[in-house]
C-alpha cells in the first residue's frame, strides 16, 4: 500500500534547475557554480513571482520592472524591497501557487509586536527543493550523532526547520525536546540528556543558561556529556556571553542566524570569524537603512535577503531589520562561502545622549565583568536618556554592595563612554519566549 506521503510527493516535481545543480558533487561545488545557480534561480524566482502572485506583480509594475529586466545578479537592486509591515496580518500574501499544495505554515513569535507574520511552505519547496552545499562541513554530523533540539516547535519554524536539517540532510538522530513547553520543562530535558548522552545541542543563548541552571538543581555535571557542539540561534548574543555558555557546557558553541521569513541566512564555523552565507539558499545584500542604497563590503547597513529555494512563496529583497556588513575575503577554515558580521537590530538600538548602541555591544562589556551574573536588563527610561541603567543578577557567591555597584558603573562607563547605574536584584524572570534584554520604563 502506498503511503499518503509518497502519494502526495509522487505528483510533485523539483524545480529543474535545482535537480541539475544538486547533482554536482559536494567537493566539486565552486564559487562559479554557486554564482550560476544564484543567477538562474533569481531569474526563475522573479518570473514566477510576477506571473503567479499579484502582490509582487503590482510592486514590480510600480517600480517599472519586468521579469525580463532581471537577467543577472547585478539586476537584483532594481527590484523593490519587501518589508515586515507588508507581511503582517496577510497570511496568503506571498503564495505563488495553490493553497492545496501548502504543507506547513509557521507563525511569527510576536516578540517584535504587530500583527502575526505567516510563512508557508509547499510540499515541493519544503521536501524537494534542496541545494545545500557546505552544510556537511559546517554541521559536521554523521549517522549516530544524537541532537537535542531545544528550540520551539509550536508555531515557530525554528524547531521543525532544524529537525529537518539534522534528520534528513545530516542523517543524525533528533530528540525534539522543545523549549520549555508543557511536556518539556528544563529539568526533564536535562534528564533526557543524562540518559541519551547527546553529542549536539541546538538551542537559544538564554535557554542554554536555563538548562544549565536546571542541571545544577539536580547536581548533574554537564561536563559528563559527550557534547562536541552547541548551536545557538533564535536570539542574538555577544561573544562574551557565548564564552560563558562554552565554559558552562565545556564545548564549542557556534552561532546560527536565520528567521521565520527567510530560513537560514548564516552559519558560523569553528573559527568564529563571521557567519558563512549559504549561497545555495540565499542572496544577501547590505543596504543603507534610510536610502536603500546597496553598500560596499565592510560598510554597516541593513541586511536584505532574497531566498533562492522558495518558488511557491517567493521572498524577494526582504528587509530583515538586522544590521551587519559583508566580508568577501575567504575564511581560514577553507569553506568557500563569503561571510557577514551582525551588528544588532535596527529596532533594538538604545539611544543614550544622542548615541545609538546595540545591546550586543553593551552586553559584550557587561559579560566581561566576572561579578555580573548571566541575567540582566538594560533599562531605558523614557524621561531620562542621560545614563544607562543596568539591572542585573550577580554571579554566585558575589554579594551586592554600593561599592560594587560604583565599581561596575565606573568600568562600564570607561568601556562605552556613557554614565551607567547598576541595580542588583536576587533573580530576574526566566521567560519562556525570546529573552528580552532591553526594557522601557
Amino acid at each position: 500500500m502506498e503511503f499518503l506521503f509518497e502519494k502526495r510527493l509522487r505528483g510533485t516535481a523539483r524545480v529543474p534547475l535545482i535537480t541539475r545543480f544538486s547533482q554536482v558533487e559536494e567537493d566539486q561545488v565552486s564559487p562559479a557554480i554557486l554564482a550560476g545557480f544564484q543567477k538562474e534561480s533569481l531569474r526563475e524566482m522573479v518570473d514566477r513571482a510576477y506571473n503567479h502572485n499579484s502582490f509582487y506583480r503590482q510592486k514590480m509594475d510600480r517600480a517599472g520592472v519586468k521579469p525580463g529586466d532581471v537577467s543577472d545578479l547585478s539586476d537584483l537592486s532594481s527590484l523593490p524591497f519587501t518589508t515586515k509591515e507588508e507581511l503582517r496580518g496577510n497570511p496568503w500574501l506571498l503564495l505563488a501557487g495553490e493553497k492545496e499544495d501548502v504543507s506547513a505554515i509557521s507563525v511569527s513569535t510576536g516578540t517584535t509586536g504587530g500583527e502575526e507574520i505567516y510563512i508557508m511552505q509547499t510540499w515541493r519547496d519544503h521536501y524537494l527543493n534542496e541545494f545545500s552545499p557546505g552544510h556537511p562541513k559546517l554541521f559536521n554530523l554523521k549517522p549516530g550523532n544524537i541532537c537535542i533540539n531545544a528550540l520551539p516547535y509550536e508555531m515557530s519554524s525554528a524547531g521543525l526547520a532544524f529537525h529537518k536539517v539534522f534528520m534528513e540532510n545530516q542523517r543524525a538522530t533528533v530528540v525534539p525536546v522543545g523549549k520549555g513547553g508543557a511536556y518539556s520543562p528544563p529539568g526533564k530535558t536535562i534528564k533526557v540528556m543524562r540518559d541519551l548522552q547527546p553529542t549536539v545541542l541546538m538551542t537559544t543563548p538564554s535557554y542554554a543558561i536555563t538548562l544549565a541552571e536546571a542541571a545544577a538543581e539536580i547536581s548533574f555535571d554537564l561536563n559528563s556529556l559527550p557534547l562536541h557542539k552547541i548551536w545557538l540561534t533564535g536570539e542574538g548574543c555577544s561573544p562574551s556571553f557565548r564564552e560563558r555558555v562554552e565554559k558552562i557546557w565545556a564545548t564549542r558553541a557556534n552561532f546560527h542566524y536565520g528567521s521565520l521569513e527567510c530560513g537560514v541566512l548564516g552559519m558560523e564555523c569553528d573559527h568564529h570569524a563571521g557567519y558563512h552565507i549559504p549561497l545555495g539558499q540565499v542572496i544577501l545584500e547590505v543596504v543603507h537603512p534610510q536610502t536603500g542604497k546597496v553598500l560596499e563590503p565592510g560598510e554597516i547597513g541593513e541586511i536584505v535577503a532574497t531566498c533562492l529555494l522558495r518558488f511557491d512563496s517567493p521572498l524577494i529583497r526582504y528587509r530583515t531589520q538586522d544590521l551587519g556588513y559583508l566580508e568577501p575575503d575567504p575564511c581560514s577554515c577553507g569553506i568557500i562561502f563569503p561571510r557577514f558580521f551582525l551588528r544588532g537590530r535596527l529596532v533594538d538600538q538604545i539611544t543614550i545622549r544622542g548615541i545609538d548602541f546595540s545591546p550586543f555591544y553593551l552586553e559584550e562589556f557587561l559579560m566581561r565583568q566576572p561579578e555580573v551574573g548571566n541575567w540582566y536588563h538594560f533599562v531605558v527610561k523614557e524621561d531620562n536618556n542621560e545614563q544607562l541603567k543596568i539591572r542585573t543578577e550577580l554571579a554566585d557567591g558575589v554579594s551586592p554592595t554600593p561599592e560594587l555597584a560604583e565599581k561596575l558603573a565606573s568600568k562600564m562607563e570607561f568601556a562605552i563612554g556613557i554614565p551607567c547605574e547598576f541595580q542588583f536584584v536576587a533573580k530576574l524572570p526566566r521567560p519562556g519566549v525570546k529573552t528580552v534584554r532591553v526594557v522601557h520604563e
